[in-house]
């Protein structure tokens, strides 16, 4: 009897020390989540990799802790080389995401940009924001022809005062091509990184 008692009050003693233990490490968790929510990735990472200074590496937090400053560190940079080797489970839940989702491509703003600058409404087409494309055009082209049509006719100041005006509205035009491109490329990333953590089983939303 006597040794049954001693097992059951070693059994809770064992249960609770494990719960004191677990507590400062999944408040300290919270904060980091809270912070990445806010958009303070690095300093979420960076407090997550020094809580890890103060856990077993065999405690389950370890590789909690591990996987999600990775995550956030490759969110911070926009990266698709994320290393999990060091959180083995998460790892292996990760990876037939991974393998059915291929990261996104890194953003190529170049044909968008070339497409602006060699017909203005061509990069929003290229992104296929054919409105957007109209709107561009209709903007510039008249502008284009009422410069050439004043350099035709040697109307210096009103030539210089038409050219002004297409050079803004045209870089304005570029502007907002290559803009749309690099949100459309952030937005998917945002998706997929979003859809990896979830499937690492991580806790928390940083988002």
């Amino acid at each position: 009897m006597r040794a049954c008692r001693r097992i059951v009050v070693w059994s809770l003693v064992v249960l609770f020390a494990g719960a004191a233990h677990a507590a400062p490490v999944a408040s300290d968790y919270q904060t980091a989540m809270q912070l990445a929510a806010q958009g303070q990735d690095v300093q979420a990472a960076a407090r997550l990799r020094e809580r890890m200074k103060h856990v077993e590496w065999d405690d389950a937090w370890h590789d909690r802790l591990e996987a999600a400053a990775s995550l956030l560190e490759s969110r911070s940079q926009f990266s698709v080389d994320i290393d999990l080797s060091n959180a083995p489970m998460q790892l292996a839940l990760a990876g037939g995401y991974i393998s059915g989702k291929p990261a996104p491509d890194k953003a190529s703003t170049w044909p968008v940009g070339a497409l602006s600058l060699i017909a203005p409404g061509g990069g929003h087409a290229w992104l296929g924001r054919w409105r957007d494309a109209g709107v561009a055009a209709m903007m510039v082209w008249p502008m284009i022809g009422l410069t050439l049509w004043a350099a035709r006719r040697r109307m210096g100041p009103v030539t210089v005062f038409f050219a002004l005006i297409t050079i803004w509205l045209w870089s304005g035009v570029i502007f907002s091509a290559l803009s749309m491109a690099e949100r459309e490329a952030a937005e998917a990333y945002m998706q997929w990184w979003q859809g990896l953590w979830g499937a690492t089983g991580l806790p928390g939303r940083p988002w």
